[in-house]
């Protein structure tokens, strides 16, 4: 099973002056919500609650970074959301500035607000990526055939055997809190009847190395009839050439946007298990080969799964 490895002591101390500088910032605008104003010399807004809000948001922000700080290799995503926060802001900033709706005294905010952050805040994501590649783990790469007779079922069936004289559907699932997941499991869930009747088995992989807790995770999307295996290695991932995403991959203007629609759907966001970077796909195999098969370009992708199965 792959470990994270220990944080240098630089990033925790960055993330607590982070958390205790929001908190600070946070109350002294909750609780003087017109000091900003008197430092600019600035109108003092006419409805004071809405910048408390600010505050507030602000000031949840060091909490997150507190929490963070105690390992921030592996809360990498609250140091992201706060790095994606930390860019934003200036942006907007920079945009209303230019139509007209922001005065320019409001900069005064940004070099200790965002600016300052950018480079520490950075250096984190990019050691938890280079963490979450392979610490501890083999990153030998065998063939598929190979991979499916070693990746086996919690009664001890392996996928190669599985797959010996009919159809299955090998869906490698992205880590099970990740909101694109979980719909996943629902489209599954939805076109199980199809792939039922054509005779296809379902096969899920999933890199929890908890195979009880995940199967109560596709228990509730009524999936208890799928197999499983778990590849907390992925090995079996890397057999199937599934690597890990990039920025754009994982983070892009798409995938946002598909996440925010799939949230409100009710795939909610949950915890962690597994690489937070590693990429999905889905496969048909048949007497351990592969038949057909659908890489994922984003993490956002929502494939067809029982026209791929039907062929």
């Amino acid at each position: 099973m792959s470990t994270t490895p220990a944080a240098p002591r630089w990033m925790s101390l960055t993330l607590r002056l982070a958390a205790l500088y929001n908190v600070l910032w946070g109350a002294l605008t909750v609780l003087y919500p017109a000091w900003l104003f008197d430092l600019t010399g600035l109108e003092p807004p006419a409805y004071p609650f809405i910048w408390q809000c600010v505050g507030m948001i602000v000031g949840v922000y060091g909490v997150g970074y507190w929490v963070a700080a105690k390992d921030p290799l592996r809360h990498w995503p609250i140091v992201l959301v706060g790095f994606l926060g930390k860019i934003f802001g200036p942006l907007g900033y920079v945009d209303g500035v230019v139509r007209g709706n922001v005065p320019v005294e409001f900069g005064v905010t940004l070099p200790t607000n965002d600016l300052i952050w950018w480079i520490p805040f950075a250096m984190m994501l990019w050691a938890a990526f280079r963490a979450a590649g392979g610490h501890g783990t083999d990153q030998s790469v065998r063939s598929p055939a190979d991979a499916m007779r070693s990746a086996v079922n919690p009664s001890g069936v392996s996928l190669f055997d599985l797959s010996a004289g009919r159809d299955c559907l090998v869906v490698f699932l992205r880590h099970a809190g990740c909101t694109f997941c979980r719909e996943a499991l629902a489209d599954l869930s939805a076109r199980k009847g199809e792939l039922s009747e054509a005779g296809v088995q379902l096969v899920l992989v999933h890199m929890d190395p908890d195979t009880e807790a995940a199967g109560k995770l596709f228990a509730r999307y009524d999936l208890s009839h799928a197999e499983q295996i778990s590849d907390p290695g992925r090995g079996l991932y890397r057999a199937f050439d599934l690597g890990r995403g990039s920025f754009a991959e994982l983070f892009g203007l798409k995938v946002w946007l598909r996440g925010a629609a799939a949230t409100l759907r009710g795939h909610m966001v949950g915890k962690l298990v597994g690489d937070g970077f590693q990429m999905p796909g889905a496969f048909v195999v048949r007497d351990g080969g592969i038949v057909r098969a659908y890489r994922h370009r984003t993490a956002a992708d929502r494939p067809d799964y029982a026209g791929l199965a039907c062929g």
